[in-house]
C-alpha cells in the first residue's frame, strides 16, 4: 500500500530510502483505521516517520525487528520518541546477534534472534559451473568493492576468471575503476538485476566474494548465494561469522586485499574442495535460513500475541 515518495538519506555508511510526509502519516492512519490489522509488524522501530507513527498509532499487538548494526537512527529515536514507544512494543527481534546488540539499549528487550529467510529453490548444480567469480551489492564504501577490485588483476591473471558485478550502478563502478587504474578487461558490469537472474548468476559461478569492511548485522548475501549452493570468500566481520566460516568457503580480514587474493586462488584451483563447501553451505541454509521455517517461527509469535490460529495451508506457504 504506497504510503508516498521516500527521500534519500545517509544512514550507517548507507543510503536509506525513507518516508517523511505529514501526508503519508495521515495515509498510514486511514489504512490502519479501514484494515482493522489483528497484528502490526515493524521493521527498524525508530527509524522515521513511518516506522515510529505505525507504533505510535496502533491499536492491536505490535512485533518489531531491528536489522542494523547501529547508525543513527537509534540514538536520535531514543531522543525523540523512543521512551514513549518503548511501552508500545509487545515483542522484539533482532536478525543476528550483532542486531541485538545495537538495538537492545535503545530499544528495550527482551529479543527473540530470528534471522532472515531465504527462499532455497531446487538442489543446485554444484558441477560445471561458470569460470566466474561474483560481487553482489551496491556502490557503498562499507560494501568493499573497493577492495576487491584492487585484488582482481592478479586474480584474473593467475586463474582466467570473470568478475561479475551485480547491484553496484556500472557506471560509478568504471569511474572507481578508473581511480583505482583497474582495466576492465574480464569484469561484467551488470547493475541491478531482477530477482530470478541474481538466482541464476548465483547458481552458476563458482565463488562469491563478500569483501565488506563493517556495517553489516546479517550476510543476506552470503545466506542466498549458500542456498545457491555456492561458497564464500568474506570478510571475518560480526554480521558475517554469524552465517559464514571456513566449511563455507574463506574468511579474510577486511579490507585485506591480498588475502582475498590468495583465498580466491586457492577455492577456484581445488574444484573437488570448492563443490564440498558448497554442498555444507547449502546444508547451512536448509537448517538455519530456510524461509518457511522463518515463517513459521513468526506467524508462531503472531498466533500467540493475538489468540487466533493461522490454517495449515497458509503456514505452509
Amino acid at each position: 500500500m504506497p504510503m508516498g515518495r521516500t527521500v534519500i538519506i545517509p544512514a550507517n555508511a548507507s543510503l536509506a530510502n525513507i518516508v517523511l510526509s505529514p501526508r503519508s502519516m495521515r495515509l498510514m492512519r486511514r489504512v490502519f483505521k479501514e484494515e482493522q490489522f489483528d497484528v502490526i509488524h515493524v521493521h527498524e522501530p525508530f527509524a522515521p516517520v513511518l516506522s515510529a507513527f505505525a507504533l505510535a498509532i496502533a491499536d492491536c499487538p505490535t512485533v518489531v525487528t531491528c536489522h542494523s548494526s547501529g547508525g543513527r537512527w537509534f540514538p536520535l529515536g531514543t531522543l525523540v520518541w523512543g521512551r514513549i514507544l518503548r511501552t508500545a512494543i509487545d515483542h522484539r527481534i533482532a536478525v543476528s546477534e550483532q542486531a541485538r546488540i545495537a538495538a537492545a539499549p535503545n530499544v528495550g528487550g527482551p529479543f527473540d534472534v530470528i534471522p532472515n529467510g531465504v527462499v532455497l529453490g531446487p538442489e543446485p548444480r554444484f558441477d560445471g559451473r561458470d569460470h566466474a567469480v561474483l560481487f553482489v551489492g551496491r556502490h557503498e564504501a562499507r560494501k568493499g568493492l573497493q577492495v576487491l577490485l584492487r585484488a582482481w588483476p592478479e586474480i584474473a591473471e593467475r586463474t582466467g576468471a570473470r568478475l561479475r558485478v551485480i547491484g553496484a550502478d556500472p557506471l560509478a563502478v568504471r569511474f572507481l575503476m578508473r581511480r583505482l587504474g583497474i582495466p576492465d578487461e574480464g569484469v561484467d558490469l551488470l547493475g541491478i538485476v531482477p530477482t530470478a537472474e541474481l538466482e541464476a548468476q548465483l547458481r552458476s559461478a563458482k565463488l562469491l566474494v563478500a569483501p565488506s569492511i563493517g556495517g553489516e548485522s546479517f550476510g543476506l548475501v552470503l545466506a542466498q548465494a549458500f542456498a545457491a549452493g555456492t561458497p564464500a570468500v568474506a570478510s571475518e566481520i560480526p554480521g558475517y561469522v554469524e552465517v559464514a566460516d571456513n566449511t563455507t568457503g574463506a574468511m579474510v580480514p577486511p579490507g585485506d586485499a591480498d588475502e582475498i587474493v590468495a583465498a580466491t586462488i586457492r577455492l577456484l584451483a581445488d574444484e573437488q574442495h570448492r563443490e564440498a563447501l558448497g554442498r555444507t553451505a547449502r546444508a547451512r541454509v536448509e537448517e538455519r535460513y530456510d524461509w518457511r521455517a522463518i515463517g513459521s517461527r513468526l506467524l508462531g509469535i503472531y498466533e500467540l500475541l493475538t489468540g487466533l490460529r493461522v490454517s495449515a495451508t497458509t503456514r505452509a506457504t
